[in-house]
């Protein structure tokens, strides 16, 4: 069984607001779901969204693929960043760049702040920092 996080439309004509459910992947939009974990009305100024990010987190470490609204919804939510850290990912915003090398997967991580650094410093500590390549100048 496909599970997947998606809109379920509710409201009245020209009035829409939504759940953020989980379904089997081959129920209608409006059809049977597993479970409720979030709102989402679009016409308040601002669109209010509400939602259960343990329960959002736990479907999702447990394979639940959410559709491309909901995805933006759960990153705006902070759901997706708690997803993240709890499969042990590192999660991208967008300002900072996390890199981890191959040896140090999970214990260290190096932070760059990509507005700052320019490309020929980067360029050249990349190649500073390796010990197989040597730089001729």
């Amino acid at each position: 069984m496909a599970v997947k996080l998606r809109l379920m439309r509710m409201g009245k004509k020209k009035q829409p607001t939504y759940r953020i459910v989980v379904a089997d992947g081959r129920s209608p939009r409006d059809g049977k779901f597993i479970e409720v974990i979030g709102t989402y009305a679009p016409k308040q100024d601002p669109a209010a969204i509400t939602v259960n990010n343990s329960k959002a987190s736990d479907w999702l470490l447990k394979g639940a693929q959410p559709t491309e609204t909901v995805k933006k919804l759960l990153e705006l939510s902070g759901a997706w960043e708690e997803y993240s850290k709890a499969k042990g990912v590192a999660y991208k915003s967008d300002k900072v760049l996390r890199v981890a090398t191959k040896a140090d997967k999970v214990a260290d991580t190096k932070t760059i702040d990509t507005k700052t650094i320019d490309t020929n410093e980067a360029l050249e500590a990349a190649v500073a920092s390796s010990d197989d390549i040597e730089v001729e100048s």
